[in-house]
């Protein structure tokens, strides 16, 4: 596959064939998160699908906090590759990883102890408690590989290098789904093994994708611009003299210190000054994600009041709506580098137009998917359920996709328009328009449960879409996004 340059190419082409690998990628992250649901529910049954269901929102929630960081590092990491500052860009990785290193261990250890509690908040049903905790406490020991993964994938896209996290997603989901198997059915371990079999995969996934990492960096030489030349180490040294005699740069210091500066700058690995600006776009990118999904975990809560069964289907339908959600989150991903790189190379008039060429990407996206459900709904959610499950279990599934088929162009609209705003780094409306989103879905599924029935959680999910992507794109027709400067 041809390699796309963000800065040059067309916008279409570029944005296109930058997210496919993402969209692959995740394709295959959301295939073998799947896989889980499809073994524990057909093999182990309905009781131990709802356990994986009631864990998931949880793990959501720490894994949309390493989403969070990522955006931060990848924004600032996109704008110094745009402005060819390769040595900060460099720093700006290594700040990333390990200031979020920590955030995981402690995050881990959090949810390791308070995951019972916190399920137990929820209303989640007895028959399945003992199940969900003992998932989510093997998930928490595996909860720094989890979420180095997500930063690592971050800062590879912001790289401009899309192809390396969808080869390491490829190999991790094919072991995850040979582990799930090995531990179901050879090993009867249940919930628990599917929980191994996560973290063992996407923990290798982890260490390698580390090491693919820096090695990359070594590829980048040379440090920030000089004098605005906009000229590399290499050719600082060979053209030194020269820069002296005819452009007579006064601001040029000994030869001797710039060279002392440019191996500080190879050595220096941390910053607090860009972990300051990451933490300026990461904070409130974080506090949005992991907000969202205490919102879905509320929202979840409406559901288990409904029984483990309609749970059961629950879990099934947002799996899936997950798979279907992957090709809008990666176009607003791919639309992220592409106008943090753009905007890194002062040229705001092509992060428009690979904007609104955006919309055909994802209206093209939200037509197939609309194909696909109309057709297979009843096969796809028939993979879930093991057969002599309950009929409340697949009719509300079933009825939860035959709904939201009709409403994935809202997500991608919303997906493209917040990735402009995450690319220039201009969190604050998009997180307020996402904030309203996750206001929407819980009020209304609250308000409306004991009316409508547990359609209320369903009818509340495009309420929500709709009116987070109306608020980003009247900040987006401000222009006031494209003044925003981060580096």
């Amino acid at each position: 596959m041809r390699k796309y340059d963000m800065l040059k190419d067309a916008p279409g082409k570029s944005l296109f064939f930058f997210a496919l690998p993402m969209i692959l990628g995740n394709l295959f992250q959301q295939f073998y998160n799947m896989a889980d649901s499809v073994i524990v529910g057909r093999y182990v049954g309905e009781d131990a699908l709802a356990a994986v269901g009631a864990s998931y929102s949880l793990t959501t929630v720490f894994i949309m906090i390493a989403i969070g960081g990522g955006i931060g590092a990848s924004v600032i990491t996109s704008q110094y590759l745009g402005a060819r500052e390769y040595g900060k860009m460099k720093i700006s990785v290594y700040t990333a990883l390990i200031s979020f290193a920590a955030v995981s261990i402690v995050l881990g250890a959090f949810g390791f102890v308070m995951c019972q509690r916190i399920l137990l908040a929820l209303r989640t049903p007895a028959n399945i408690l003992e199940d969900a905790v003992l998932y989510l406490r093997i998930y928490f020991v595996g909860l720094p590989f989890l979420f180095m993964y997500n930063v690592l994938s971050a800062v590879f896209n912001a790289l401009g290098n899309s192809k390396t996290p969808l080869y390491l997603l490829l190999f991790s989901s094919v072991l995850n789904i040979f582990l799930d198997l090995f531990m179901v059915l050879a090993l009867h371990l249940g919930v628990a093994g599917v929980a191994i079999a996560t973290v063992t995969a996407q923990g290798l996934s982890a260490v390698i994708s580390f090491l693919l990492l820096i090695g990359a960096l070594r590829k980048f030489r040379g440090g920030a611009q000089v004098c605005g030349s906009g000229l590399t180490a290499e050719a600082w040294k060979r053209q030194e003299a020269e820069l002296e005699r005819e452009i007579g740069c006064r601001e040029l210091v000994s030869a001797e210190a710039n060279k002392a500066k440019r191996k500080a700058d190879r050595e220096k690995m941390y910053s607090l000054e860009m972990l300051g600006s990451m933490v300026k776009i990461a904070i409130p990118s974080m506090v949005q994600q992991s907000i969202v999904s205490i919102g879905m975990l509320l929202v979840q809560s409406v559901v288990n009041g409904f029984g483990s069964s309609v749970l059961a289907g629950y879990t099934s339908g947002m799996r899936v709506e997950s798979i279907c959600i992957v090709p809008m989150i990666a176009t607003g991903n791919a639309m992220s580098t592409f106008t943090a790189q753009n905007l890194g190379a002062g040229n705001p008039d092509r992060v428009k137009k690979g904007y609104f060429t955006a919309y055909g990407i994802v209206i093209g996206f939200a037509v197939l998917i609309l194909a696909v459900l109309s057709l297979f709904h009843v096969s796809i959610i028939s993979a879930f359920i093991e057969d002599g499950s309950s009929i409340e279990a697949f009719a509300a599934g079933d009825q939860y996709l035959r709904f939201i088929r009709f409403f994935f162009v809202f997500i991608g609209m919303k997906a493209i328009t917040d990735g402009v705003l995450k690319g220039a780094g201009d969190v604050a409306v998009f997180t307020l328009a996402n904030l309203v989103n996750l206001g929407i879905r819980v009020f209304v599924s609250f308000r409306f449960a004991g009316i409508w029935g547990v359609e209320a959680v369903w009818y509340a999910v495009p309420m929500g879409w709709s009116v987070n992507y109306l608020i980003s794109f009247l900040w987006f027709l401000t222009g006031r996004w494209s003044q925003k400067r981060v580096i």
